[in-house]
Formats: structure tokens, sequence, C-alpha cells
């Protein structure tokens, strides 16, 4: 059984958007188009995933000091395990899991939201679903690994009814991130 904790901690976001319902689509979506779909149907664990909803204060604070990269960034992930261990755990039953934590950072979302033209709502589905995709062990190290997430992140996107976040801007924007 998948379990998300969605918490608002700081920033302005706005209460007319239902961010708890958001993250568990995203997560439940990245989690089944990324072969683990099993986990999160509730077959045998419980798998817990924290979505934490800030500012870019916090978030460059959490950047710094875990990465030591001094300022803000959209997203940040926490994973509790590797993907050998997530890949073990799917065979055993009955375990309790934290998985990791997803950080978003409000003013960088609304301005990122705003430059790309897409809504807040869909711009943080991807983030939600680019964050859950590093807890289940991907990355974007290299060219060929970027690839690879970002092709997963799009189909994820197109089945929640989500344009291609990389088909705008890309030229423009010059970085490895969503």
């Amino acid at each position: 059984m998948l379990e998300i904790d969605c918490d608002i901690v700081s920033g302005e976001w706005p209460a007319s958007t239902n961010w708890h319902d958001l993250a568990t689509s995203a997560v439940v979506s990245a989690f089944s188009h990324a072969g683990y779909g099993a986990l999160a149907s509730g077959e045998g664990n419980l798998v817990e995933v924290a979505v934490r909803l800030t500012d870019d204060e916090e978030i460059r604070r959490l950047n710094r000091d875990f990465r030591a990269i001094d300022k803000p960034t959209n997203v940040l992930s926490f994973p509790m395990l590797g993907p050998t261990a997530l890949a073990d755990m799917s065979g055993l039953q009955g375990m309790d899991v934290l998985l990791g934590d997803i950080a978003i950072a409000w003013e960088t979302v609304m301005r990122e939201s705003g430059e790309k033209g897409v809504r807040l709502e869909d711009h943080v589905t991807h983030l939600v679903v680019h964050g859950t995709l590093h807890l289940l062990g991907m990355d974007h190290l290299d060219d060929e690994e970027a690839a690879a997430m970002e092709a997963l992140e799009t189909r994820i996107l197109a089945a929640m009814g989500i344009a291609d976040p990389y088909a705008r801007n890309c030229a423009e924007r010059g970085d490895d991130g969503p």
C-alpha cells in the first residue's frame, strides 16, 4: 500500500488546489509506469512518500546543506533506499518503508510555470513525478540517463493528460532539470 503525506509548510500555495490529491495521483502514476505498480496498489508492503510544499528559503537551505549548492531549486528528492533495496523489498511481505521525501519550492515553481506558460498544478505534478522517479532510483547524471528519465516522465504525464514538459523552452532552458 502506498501512503502519501503532503504538507504545506511555507509558501503561498493556493488553498483552492487539493495538493494532497495532486501529489497522490502523481506518485501513484510514477510508481505504476516505472514498474512498481504492485507497491502502489497495496500488495504486501506499506510504502510512504512525504511531499513537502515549502518556499525558496527552505529549499535553498536544504540544497546548501545536502548538495553544497547555495541557491534555491524547484524540487529536491531525498531517497531513503537504494535501488537494490527497493527491488529486494518488492518480494517481501508486510514491510513498512519510508521511501523518501520530496520538497518543492513555491517561488521557483510559480516563476517557472509562468515562464513556461503552463498551469501551476501541471508543473507541480511534473515535479512530483520527477522527484518520485529519483526516489525509485532514477537519475539524470549523464545524457543517456537524462533521456530515459525524460521519456518516462513524458509518458507518465501524457497518461495524466499533461503535455510534454520538455517540448517547451528546452533550448532556452539550457539545464537538465524540469
